[in-house]
């Protein structure tokens, strides 16, 4: 019997067996919307989508009209702000922004406490125009939504922060400006988390169906949070990746230990 080719048939067997990747038979699906042709209906509204002011959420307000010293006193007044060039450092003047109490009020000049919270900024800027118009003719007020922000995190390309300039922001858009979802990103179980009325829920939603069009959540608010979950590929390389090393460790104690047993065998073979 040759002892040392059965001694190293068996080191590699044992070798092979653990460092044997794991497998799962559980596929996911890269496609987005796959039943989108299936759907014969509409897929919902976009007219129902409205970025609603909530405490804390910060406005730029502007009133303008054909003579802007009438005008002028609704406005907060300019600030100046450092602002560093390669040439040298310098202040611009900058207009100041309202910050929405916990009650959902703003103070504005001339006007006083204005209660905001609930209404859409096109809404704020029509109520705006009707109170000061009793004293500025044809007056223009422009109302902006400066934190208008979320996060994605989780299984796409880019992470992070994305602060929106755009008056409707969608999941798609969101995921789009984060280099989308990677491969190992679960595409039918995106979380989107989001505080209204000082709560937080939570919702998610499967963007390989068509349905996700006509989720509420697929248009997204100020400070909502969206987080691609790994699919099961990634969890499990994940964890054989945590266990390689002990698995290593332990598959070199046993090669080692069959060495020695090889060694000692052939020894005693010779004589």
């Amino acid at each position: 019997m040759n002892f040392k080719s059965l001694a190293t048939a068996l080191a590699a067997c044992a070798l092979s067996v653990a460092m044997l990747p794991s497998c799962s038979s559980n596929k996911s699906s890269l496609t987005y919307f796959e039943d989108v042709d299936q759907i014969t209906e509409s897929l919902g509204s976009t007219d129902a989508y409205v970025i609603r002011i909530q405490p804390a959420d910060e406005l730029m307000i502007t009133v303008n009209s054909f003579i802007p010293e009438a005008s002028a006193g609704y406005n907060l007044p300019m600030i100046n702000v450092s602002a560093t060039s390669i040439f040298q450092n310098n202040e611009q003047p900058q207009q100041q922004t309202y910050i929405v109490d916990k009650a959902g009020d703003i103070v504005m000049p001339l006007l006083g406490k204005q209660h905001v919270a609930g209404l859409t900024c096109d809404e704020i800027a029509e109520k705006l125009t009707a109170l000061i118009s009793a004293d500025v003719e044809d007056p223009s007020v422009m109302v902006r939504l400066m934190n208008f922000k979320v996060n994605v995190a989780g299984e796409v390309a880019t992470p992070g922060t994305q602060v929106v300039r755009t008056g409707r922001y969608s999941i798609l858009d969101a995921l789009t400006a984060a280099g989308d979802l990677t491969e190992y990103g679960e595409r039918s179980n995106v979380l989107v988390i989001r505080e209204e009325n000082g709560k937080r829920t939570a919702h998610r939603i499967d963007l390989n169906s068509a349905s996700a069009l006509s989720s509420p959540y697929f248009y997204l608010q100020q400070n909502d949070y969206v987080y691609v979950e790994p699919n099961k590929i990634r969890q499990d390389n994940s964890k054989y990746n945590q266990n390689n090393a002990f698995k290593l460790s332990v598959v070199s104690t046993i090669v080692s230990g069959l060495s020695v047993i090889t060694s000692l065998i052939i020894a005693l073979a010779v004589k």
